[in-house]
């Protein structure tokens, strides 16, 4: 009865051990990274654009570059959390400073959706594909 009990043991301290192994393998290939060219489609009341946005991320950083027709050329800082990502571009626009603030839900490996909030100019939302 004992060699059972201790073979028991054994067996289930293994698949535990096997286990947890595997869940712990399966967050880490669940990360996402958001590095590359991206596309995105930008609709709010003044209309829809298609800024330019490549991303560079490390770790839980991401900086990058950020480019359109009504912004113009400007850099990039923000976050990903999990499937949660943020990032502020400060951009000009007819002399005037404004703080664009991206807030979204990274789609798998390829998308991302969520809201823009452009402060007195108001706000909108977004979809973007990689390039």
């Amino acid at each position: 009865m004992k060699l059972n009990a201790r073979w028991l043991t054994a067996a289930v301290s293994a698949l535990l051990t096997v286990g947890g192994v595997a869940i712990i393998q399966a967050g880490q290939a669940a990360k996402v990274d958001v590095t590359g060219a991206w596309v995105f489609t930008v609709t709010s009341e003044a209309g829809t654009t298609n800024p330019a946005v490549t991303l560079k991320q490390d770790g839980d950083t991401i900086t990058g570059h950020y480019s359109s027709q009504l912004f113009g050329e400007a850099d990039l800082a923000g976050t990903v959390e999990g499937q949660t990502i943020a990032f502020t571009v400060n951009a000009m626009i007819e002399g005037m400073k404004i703080e664009l603030k991206y807030d979204g839900t990274i789609e798998g490996n390829t998308s991302m959706k969520g809201t823009l909030s452009a402060g007195d100019l108001g706000g909108g939302a977004f979809t973007a594909t990689r390039k």
